[in-house]
């Protein structure tokens, strides 16, 4: 039943993973706009989001999300890393947590942005039009936490109807 639970949103989890990660980028063209030599970077999210369905062998939207994600795989501990104590209280164990969000890799490349006015010191970084794109991107993961919303709240009401 979980399993189910957690196909129906997988999907939008995965869009909102990929608009998170494109928001970090467009915050920190953002941060660096006076950092003498920085370029900007950006993610085609449409590209980023097919890439990731595909690698995680999910589905698009429309299709059906039999498919468990990756990306949109609960946090677990997993085998295969030791951790060394500097002294002799600290804890030692072998488990490393993964992040919910899963490798930032699976978003695809990252690319730098063709600048339309070139500055002297080798930034690329256009502040006004990183502003439209981090503007632009919050609004589509707005819409997309209302979508998800809106799923929750249709499946309470199925669950605890009185029919």
């Amino acid at each position: 039943m979980l399993d189910k639970l957690d196909a129906e949103f997988a999907f939008g989890r995965q869009a909102l993973d990929v608009r998170a990660y494109r928001q970090e980028l467009l915050s920190s063209n953002v941060a660096n706009a006076d950092t003498p030599g920085y370029k900007a970077r950006d993610i085609d999210f449409a590209s980023a989001l097919a890439g990731s369905l595909k690698k995680s062998g999910g589905t698009t939207a429309g299709a059906s999300n039999n498919a468990t994600l990756a990306m949109t795989k609960p946090a677990g501990v997993t085998q295969g890393m030791s951790m060394a104590s500097t002294e002799a209280g600290h804890m030692t164990g072998k488990a490393r947590l993964i992040a919910t969000g899963g490798p930032t890799d699976d978003f695809g490349k990252v690319a730098y942005r063709i600048p339309t006015q070139p500055a002297l010191d080798g930034n690329t970084v256009d502040l006004d039009a990183e502003r439209v794109q981090f503007a632009d991107n919050s609004l589509h993961f707005e819409a997309g936490m209302t979508v998800l919303s809106q799923q929750i709240k249709s499946m309470l009401a199925a669950i605890t109807s009185n029919s």
